[in-house]
């Protein structure tokens, strides 16, 4: 069901880091041949191991250096049906991505002293009652580490399918079923990706705000960072040029799944569209530390390792070997962004297919082996399963 989906795979002028001038001096170039064509055959070999009995759809890689160079190029098609390629200004729903913003907010909100990353839950008046909520931080919601139930694994939600797209769900009905359930552990004594979490900070901030949270991120970021291309939806309708998404059907042909999650259950924990240009510009201005955070604020700062050289932090999730960044995943759609501030490089690899496993996911996987190519000796995600 396309809500197990969901819950299994979890963006003015740049003042970025300088990057090491010994690691950016050693890097190979993009510009080499042979280089881009290792880039190329890493693409085309993970095309070809989803399942089905053509290559996934369409894949979307960005490579940007310190020295302003770059290697940015669509593989395959945006449109199945009408056999048109994939270009890099087709927006994708980036999922999980959505939650970087998100967390944006709550350091903007925290920097103008309307609360704080240790303030507990129950100081706001979200419209559900949370249990234990005293004892739950933001900071904890943020980095994962509540111990809420996972949102979209509830059995409300997991006996849902063949849902229609234009289904509305109150974001507090759904955290109602998710705080239902058990805990997976005491506050702050574990790490479990919980969208969750998530769906409460939405929440909180329309409830500090007195503003919708789409009206907040676009206020706040999406107009101040010329991010013209990134939408919070309001609608099923994703603005054009943009991918279609696609999922296996049951006889190993993609069918198109692009609306097949309604928007208004995404929410504040991903419903939100972009394209690449935008999201490489933001990705590496929100690992810097560059969206309005408090003074001194560190997001790479916050990260705690849970397995293998994987951690997250504050809406951050942190690779291994200095890679920072985040993925998102629901049906049909697989974006992964990720900076490196050692090297002052950025990878993006986007797919039009959500491919959990091999694990740590398409567009991880993807990730992972070009990092190993322009970046030697970087191994992210060295955990051997999984994904963030």
């Amino acid at each position: 069901m396309f809500t197990r989906s969901i819950a299994a795979l979890t963006a003015v002028a740049l003042l970025a880091i300088p990057a090491s001038p010994g690691a950016a001096a050693n890097a190979p170039s993009l510009r080499d041949p042979a280089v881009q064509r290792a880039i190329a055959g890493v693409v085309q070999k993970n095309r070809a191991i989803y399942g089905g009995r053509e290559p996934v759809p369409g894949v979307l890689v960005g490579v940007w250096d310190a020295h302003g160079h770059s290697y940015v190029r669509g593989f395959g098609y945006a449109d199945l049906a009408k056999k048109r390629p994939l270009v890099v200004a087709d927006r994708f729903r980036v999922g999980s991505n959505t939650k970087t913003f998100v967390a944006s907010v709550i350091l903007q909100l925290v920097r103008e002293g309307k609360m704080s990353l240790d303030d507990p839950i129950s100081r706001f008046n979200i419209g559900v009652a949370v249990p234990n909520a005293k004892n739950i931080t933001v900071r904890q919601i943020l980095d994962m580490r509540s111990g809420l139930y996972e949102a979209y694994n509830t059995p409300q939600i997991e006996k849902m399918s063949n849902l229609p797209s234009s289904t509305v769900f109150n974001p507090r009905q759904v955290i109602k079923w998710a705080v239902a359930q058990k805990p997976y552990f005491a506050p702050g004594k574990g790490y479990h990706y919980s969208n969750t979490g998530y769906l409460i900070a939405g929440l909180i901030i329309e409830a500090v705000t007195h503003d919708t949270l789409a009206h907040q991120i676009q206020t706040r970021l999406l107009a101040p960072y010329g991010m013209r291309h990134t939408i919070v939806p309001s609608t099923q309708a994703i603005p054009t040029p943009f991918a279609h998404g696609y999922g296996l059907n049951a006889k190993k042909g993609w069918q198109d799944v692009s609306d097949s999650v309604p928007v208004s259950l995404m929410g504040a924990a991903g419903d939100m569209i972009s394209d690449a240009t935008d999201m490489h510009r933001w990705i590496k201005r929100f690992v810097n530390a560059q969206t309005g955070e408090p003074a001194g604020f560190s997001a790479t700062a916050q990260c705690k390792q849970f397995e293998g050289n994987l951690g997250f932090g504050i809406g951050l999730a942190c690779a291994g070997d200095g890679w920072y960044g985040y993925t998102g995943g629901l049906p049909g759609y697989n974006t992964a962004e990720y900076y490196s501030p050692k090297t002052g490089m950025t990878i993006l690899v986007w797919v039009d297919v959500q491919a959990p496993k091999p694990g740590p996911g398409a567009a991880n996987a993807m990730f992972r082996a070009i990092a190993g190519i322009v970046d030697p000796g970087s191994h992210p995600f060295n955990v051997g399963k999984g994904t963030i």
